[in-house]
């Protein structure tokens, strides 16, 4: 019995110290481990570094949860591969709240950390943040068994989102920004997403940055007309709103030969779009105040063409905001609330007419990647005003910056006016973004990224 016992104590034991070892000689160096604590298919960033690692030789894993369809840049790379997290119970949902979150981080560790441990191992574990937990205590622990590298993006901070919603005195939110600096400061390679936040990790959390701004993939480009109908034309298969009986006295989408090329009839409403996760960081309110503002002078002003509303995404506050539109009667204003295809997202950016941006920054030192993407389609933008985003949208030259929603709907008068009389300011701004245009993802990845894992595996 006690040789029974010692086997059966010492053997496992030893499995997981020759496996270790074994994994630690397979892989090369040009390895890499994405993790995402989060939705895969919707985290762009993240599918844009794996693509980038793909590209210049690395092998690539990406660890996160299933939910929406990946690029198919991922799906049909052989150099990278996907592993799905068990998904959190739903039980947890009923449980206390402090004590739900409990159990929650507990199990993500341990079905994370399992899960890092017994795939092949990597040169380089690399995750976003936030989450940040229990991501970056894992991750840092698994580096530290194995003997790879820690990289962190820093998307955001994770206790200010976490603020957002129980406020900035809670015991937890104090917690999360104490595990934050704690355990960010143990990574090897970081990289941030603005100037503001790379200066605001050197000077109050001693981690020093490279700024990697988001860049557009190559997908997001201006839609050609064609392409533009065809696309309209399968959406109003599932959306009355794109249809020509819903929008009277107008031919809508449909499109004409002039002098040997087709142009959009003029005779149409404006398309305008946004793009949101449905959060707490994003007030559609504003929104909805500017349009129904809009749709009252646009009965009595024949200069304001009528107006479609395209909100994309998914999230926690999306029914609220659909019932709030539903419960408004609504003259000329339509609402389309679709989540699209990854296909079809850029190509209905390319085909709009202006972009709007709801993003409040819970740090104030983040950008939104959705106008990143607008502006890769050539896009001008109305943006919310908060503390960097001027590191993005330049006031009347790329788009314009608004603080409330009567700033907002002045805008939309003055550029819809403009829209409809084809004069110069909207698509000034239009031609002002062909330079952001020529900057795509990959090249900027490559000088800024590829530099700092070079200098690691050198001194690996």
């Amino acid at each position: 019995m006690l040789i029974v016992g010692f086997v059966l104590l010492w053997c496992p034991i030893i499995f997981v110290f020759l496996y270790l070892i074994f994994n630690y000689m397979i892989r090369g160096k040009n390895s890499v481990c994405i993790v995402v604590l989060g939705d895969i298919g919707r985290s762009p960033r993240m599918q844009y570094h794996a693509s980038s690692f793909a590209a210049e030789g690395f092998s690539v894993d990406i660890v996160g949860y299933g939910g929406s369809t990946p690029h198919s840049i991922i799906k049909n790379s052989k150099r990278i591969t996907l592993y799905e997290l068990v998904e959190v119970p739903g039980f947890l949902k009923t449980l206390p709240c402090l004590f739900g979150y409990v159990i929650k981080v507990l199990f993500q560790s341990c079905t994370l950390g399992i899960k890092l441990l017994l795939l092949p191992k990597s040169g380089f574990i690399f995750l976003q943040n936030p989450p940040s937990i229990p991501t970056i205590a894992v991750c840092w622990v698994v580096c530290l068994l194995r003997g790879s590298k820690l990289l962190v993006d820093w998307h955001n901070y994770g206790y200010t989102i976490l603020g957002l919603s129980l406020g900035n005195d809670h015991s937890l939110v104090r917690f999360s920004k104490w595990y934050e600096h704690a355990f960010g400061r143990m990574s090897d390679v970081n990289i941030c997403v603005t100037k503001a936040m790379k200066k605001d990790l050197k000077e109050n959390w001693n981690i020093r940055a490279e700024t990697l701004y988001d860049r557009p993939a190559d997908m997001f480009q201006q839609t050609s007309l064609p392409e533009a109908h065809k696309l309209f034309t399968k959406l109003a298969q599932q959306y009355e709103v794109f249809t020509n009986n819903d929008l009277p006295n107008s031919t809508a989408f449909t499109t004409q030969s002039k002098g040997g090329r087709t142009e959009w009839l003029t005779d149409r409403p404006a398309l305008i779009m946004s793009s949101t996760s449905w959060t707490a960081d994003e007030d559609f309110g504003i929104l909805l105040s500017a349009l129904s503002e809009y749709d009252e002078a646009s009965k009595k002003e024949n200069s304001l063409p009528q107006l479609i509303c395209v909100i994309t995404g998914k999230g926690p506050q999306k029914e609220f905001y659909r019932n709030k539109i539903a419960k408004h009667k609504w003259s000329r204003v339509k609402f389309c609330l679709p989540w699209l295809e990854a296909e079809d997202y850029p190509k209905l950016l390319g085909a709009a007419d202006l972009g709007i941006c709801l993003h409040a920054s819970s740090s104030g030192l983040d950008l939104p990647m959705k106008v990143v993407d607008m502006f890769g389609c050539g896009l001008p933008v109305c943006a919310l005003k908060f503390n960097c985003i001027s590191e993005l949208v330049e006031h009347g030259q790329n788009g314009l910056i608004f603080e409330d929603s009567q700033e907002l709907c002045q805008q939309l008068k003055t550029l819809m006016v403009d829209y409809k009389g084809r004069k110069k300011q909207l698509s000034q701004m239009r031609n002002n973004l062909q330079s952001f245009q020529k900057i795509r993802w990959h090249e900027s990845w490559k000088s800024i990224v590829l530099p700092l894992l070079e200098d690691k595996i050198k001194s690996h």
